[in-house]
């Protein structure tokens, strides 16, 4: 499959039976857009088409893996409530889309994972951290219940008061943390990142895929049961807190720093 109905938010690379998607919005450390957001829900089923496709690596351009939600999108959904809702309905289709997924999907965290980048790149099956980058999920600190973040998945991997502590306090996770947290398998040199990533997914692509697929279905079988769950309520908190004067003070706050730079 060569089609990428999703360009120039996401590219999608060929390597053999290897597909890498790579979130390409450098220029604002890949924030999560309308666009990119559309592409994150929806590449997966593109994907799961490609019949030739055995693996997937997932990556950001230049130096983020992405920073999370743009704040210009933010305000938009703040005065549309139609579009909000449609957004929050989005973002079940990208937890859900990439649990169900049949494929395995590497993350190569090349630089910061926040917010919605954070739970993308700890969703995957697994997640190599360059040394220089950090996960962090600050929705609580910009006014918002971590519906699409760590909330319904990061209690799976760590202690609950653990989990409580880093989603209160938006806290930066580093490489080694990650890994020590479980929210990620290993802690790679920068520049070694990418290499890693692909080649323990051209070695997932040499397996069984039968064996392969089926596996990471039975051990998805448990986060889907958290999500059943915890997303409908943790969703709906969400859209509630786009209307709080919290979030949006944490927005005007973060227009008026960037005109006053």
């Amino acid at each position: 499959m060569t089609d990428n109905p999703f360009a120039p938010a996401l590219l999608i690379e060929a390597r053999g039976p290897v597909r890498i998607v790579t979130v390409n919005r450098p220029e604002a450390l890949n924030a999560v857009d309308e666009a990119v957001h559309r592409g994150l829900a929806n590449v997966w089923p593109h994907l799961a088409a490609d019949h030739d496709a055995r693996a997937v690596v997932l990556t950001g351009a230049g130096r983020a893996f992405s920073a999370g939600g743009d704040m210009e999108m933010f305000r938009r959904i703040q005065a549309d409530p139609v579009a909000r809702a449609f957004q929050l309905e989005q973002a079940r289709a990208v937890f859900n889309n990439l649990i169900d997924f049949p494929l395995p999907v590497v993350a190569a965290v090349n630089g910061p994972a926040v917010g919605l980048g954070c739970t993308m790149a700890v969703l995957c099956d697994l997640v190599f951290v360059a040394e220089s980058a950090f996960l962090s999920d600050p929705h609580v600190s910009v006014g918002l219940t971590a519906g699409d973040g760590g909330a319904p998945f990061w209690p799976l991997t760590m202690s609950v008061v653990k989990a409580k502590e880093l989603l209160f306090f938006g806290t930066r996770i580093g490489a080694a943390d990650a890994v020590a947290l479980g929210l990620a398998n290993a802690a790679i040199p920068d520049a070694e990142l990418l290499p890693h990533a692909v080649a323990a997914a051209e070695r997932l692509a040499a397996l069984p895929p039968q064996a392969v697929q089926s596996t990471k279905r039975a051990v998805n079988l448990h986060v889907r049961a958290a999500a059943n769950a915890i997303l409908d309520y943790a969703l709906a908190a969400e859209h509630l807190s786009y209307d709080t004067s919290e979030h949006r003070a944490a927005v005007d706050d973060f227009f008026s720093s960037r005109r006053g730079s």
